[in-house]
């Protein structure tokens, strides 16, 4: 932190030199440009010479840098969330898998085809096995192609006929293997009991295209871009993290 604040410290000089010579008004603006040129140069050699003596302060430098685009980034998460949480926490076109009054509530963007979706679909069970106070939402996102879509446009309609049956549903799909569509989607919902022509009548409805399309303005306000990604309390998460992760941000959105 010191050599951070040496280098600041040339730096400081250096802007305020260039200010003389450009004829603002500073403490050294009396100075000729001549002078002001040279105290310039004398600074810039400092620099040069110091970072060539310590280039370990550019890592330095980086670091804090990167630690301040992430205190950025959280508080403008912190903020997304509060200004959406309705939409984030209690959307009418989410299924719910575990307490459905659970005392923290964890949201899973996800998309049928992704497959680190696939490999946290087990971090899901054994948080909800182990925690009877989670409830978990999953919020459908398609975001890998056409396949995807038809997919989640069967899930979404599967979800407003046989709602109890959604979580199996959900399971047997993105548990599955394979490449998700609209016939595979199609087969485990007519599995499970639905009747295909209510189902399909339900994909026609237009409440899911707007449904989708206000995940993906949700999803753009909290920076969200990929699958999984995970709404824990006031935290965006991102990625497959696994069940021990998952937990930690869990019971910190407890306290």
């Amino acid at each position: 932190m010191k050599k951070i604040l040496i280098v600041a410290g040339a730096v400081s000089a250096l802007a305020a030199s260039g200010l003389a010579a450009a004829g603002l008004s500073t403490a050294s603006e009396r100075q000729s440009e001549a002078t002001a040129a040279t105290n310039r140069a004398e600074i810039e050699a400092i620099v040069h010479d110091y970072l060539l003596a310590n280039p370990e302060i550019l890592i330095e430098m980086q670091t804090a840098l990167e630690q301040k685009m992430r205190e950025q980034q959280a508080a403008a998460s912190r903020q997304a969330i509060a200004e959406s949480a309705d939409l984030i926490f209690n959307s009418e076109y989410d299924g719910v898998i575990g307490n459905p009054d659970g005392d923290v509530t964890v949201v899973e963007f996800f998309d049928y085809n992704c497959g680190y979706c696939r490999r946290a679909l087990s971090d899901m069970e054994a948080l909800v096995q182990s925690d009877p106070n989670l409830r978990f939402v999953l919020k459908e996102f398609p975001i890998l192609g056409p396949e995807s879509h038809e997919a989640h446009v069967v899930s979404m309609a599967f979800r407003e006929l046989i709602p109890e049956k959604y979580g199996e549903f959900h399971r047997k799909l993105l548990g599955g293997g394979g490449r998700a569509d609209g016939e595979s989607a199609m087969k485990i919902a007519l599995e499970l009991g639905a009747d295909e022509a209510q189902l399909r009548e339900r994909m026609r409805d237009p409440e899911i295209e707007a449904a989708f399309r206000k995940t993906y303005e949700l999803a753009d306000r909290l920076q969200i871009t990929g699958t999984p990604s995970y709404v824990i309390g006031q935290e965006v998460v991102f990625g497959a993290l696994g069940k021990d992760h998952l937990s930690e941000k869990i019971e910190s959105a407890r306290q």
